[in-house]
């Protein structure tokens, strides 16, 4: 049961209204961000025209901001957005959702003024677009606009699609375009594909290429629109469940491409064609391999009824790629208890892989950690310490069995910083170190490895002179 003091709503609750007031009052002093988001709440209590009016105007006030924002400073304003666009779903759209979808729109049309000032190398920002761009889908199905006075939004807005924030916009608004939208939509993108990019007299170059030599704005405005078109086309055609007509989008040679095959035959296979999704998996170009692929081709053996090659596929992707997912599929199917002698076979086959860390990290997730620990003390003399994604995760795992194990994994990472001398990551060499110290305590045998001391004395000799590190331990 949860304490008195827990910060839960119904504990808030028990406050009172009035409490609960005066601490947002306190709350918000000064915090410009809590402020905004109480008007919009006070707001929104009178109804959504009362709510809609501060919306418009926090929107107005974003669009004419200019001070440009690094990473740093993205949270407040991702925060902000945010706000904006929850309350536009969850306190206008249910009263009124024609207001909603105006209002939607004009999100939207802020993504070039907050981009253009913003660095969004996180992707924050992105993901909200794409959210608010996934939420016009449900409100114009509420509204229920002119469906070709809808197509013509969605047109402009694909073209306009410079940041990714109207990817899937055909597909989240096909409910509200109908028949006669998607029709509309379709004769505007075939349209768009037929009028010739206009050539100037005097053609700009925007950049060089290292083939191509000078890139040219008119050439770069082109493959911008056929990639549109090509994209807005298929998207329909999923729209109408069109496969041939999705198909069509690819010429003969990309249909060829494992990625590009694993598509069309998802959508084959989904319209009962599982013959020919086969035929057209089968018929990839050889090349890297590719997951999508390979999932594609054992769905279409399952639905072909071809179970043993389809388990025989599984397998395979597992002993290439050390995949738990395909494993725990290829387990999941088998009868009796050939399961554990497969398990075992798998793990086998795990720990004589010829790459090491991929080894570890499916260890890691299956879990077995007694075969890590294995494969850890096995190789521990080839490890990497720059693989610290990798090894600090693992040496976590196996500090509570497997403490000669864990040391192991985490003296490459020690040593490793010491010997490229980077300071920057002197303070998780210390903690380290310090987790080494811990993990000896509780060793009982070190077999053929340095023990603690004797690795510290090591590092101080060869190290003695890197203060930083040392005043960090």
């Amino acid at each position: 049961m949860a304490g008195s003091n827990t910060l839960n709503a119904k504990n808030l609750e028990a406050l009172g209204a009035e409490r609960l007031a005066e601490l947002l009052m306190e709350l918000c002093s000064g915090n410009a961000t809590v402020k905004r988001q109480l008007r919009l709440a006070l707001a929104g209590a009178k109804g959504p025209g009362s709510a809609a009016k501060e919306i418009r105007k926090r929107l107005a006030e974003i669009a004419r901001a200019r001070r440009y924002l690094d990473w740093r400073d993205i949270k407040p304003l991702a925060t902000e957005l945010e706000a904006q666009r929850l309350a536009i779903a969850a306190q206008v759209a249910p009263g009124d959702p024609a207001l909603a979808l105006e209002l939607g729109w004009r999100f939207m049309e802020l993504t070039e003024s907050v981009f253009a000032r913003a660095d969004d190398s996180n992707g924050v920002l992105g993901d909200i677009f794409r959210a608010a761009c996934a939420d016009l889908g449900g409100i114009a199905a509420s509204a229920k606009p002119d469906p070709e006075s809808l197509a013509a939004q969605v047109f402009a807005a694909i073209q306009a699609n410079d940041y990714g924030q109207f990817d899937g916009l055909i597909a989240t608004m096909a409910p509200a375009l109908g028949p006669k939208g998607l029709a509309r939509l379709k004769q505007l993108v075939v349209e768009m594909s037929e009028t010739p990019v206009e050539r100037p007299a005097e053609r700009k170059v925007i950049g060089w290429g290292s083939v191509s030599g000078k890139i040219y704005e008119d050439d770069v405005k082109e493959r911008s629109r056929k990639q549109t078109v090509k994209v807005a086309l298929q998207a329909i055609a999923d729209a109408h469940g069109d496969v041939d007509a999705y198909i069509a989008q690819y010429d003969a040679k990309t249909r060829k491409v494992a990625g590009i095959a694993a598509k069309i035959a998802q959508r084959l296979l989904t319209a009962g064609r599982a013959e020919e999704a086969l035929r057209t998996l089968d018929a990839i170009e050889p090349g890297r391999p590719n997951m999508d692929w390979e999932d594609a081709r054992i769905a279409v053996l399952d639905a072909l009824g071809r179970g043993v090659e389809a388990q025989a596929a599984r397998w395979s992707c597992f002993e290439r790629f050390l995949s738990a997912r395909h494993l725990r599929e290829h387990l999941k199917r088998l009868k009796g208890f050939d399961d554990v002698e497969a398990e075992e076979r798998a793990l086998d086959h795990a720990g004589r892989f010829k790459e090491p860390y991929g080894a570890m990290m499916f260890l890691l997730e299956w879990p077995a950690l007694e075969r890590l620990a294995a494969l850890v003390t096995e190789r521990a003399d080839a490890l990497d310490g720059n693989a610290y994604e990798i090894l600090t995760p693992v040496a976590h795992a196996l500090a509570g069995k497997f403490p000669l194990a864990a040391s192991l994994a985490l003296r490459p990472m020690i040593d490793f910083t010491l010997r490229n001398a980077r300071s920057t990551r002197y303070g998780y060499a210390a903690r380290h170190l310090k987790e080494c110290e811990s993990l000896a305590g509780i060793i009982e045998d070190f077999g053929g490895f340095e023990r603690h001391e004797d690795y510290v004395r090591k590092l101080r000799d060869q190290h003695g002179k890197k203060a930083a590190f040392w005043d960090l331990v």
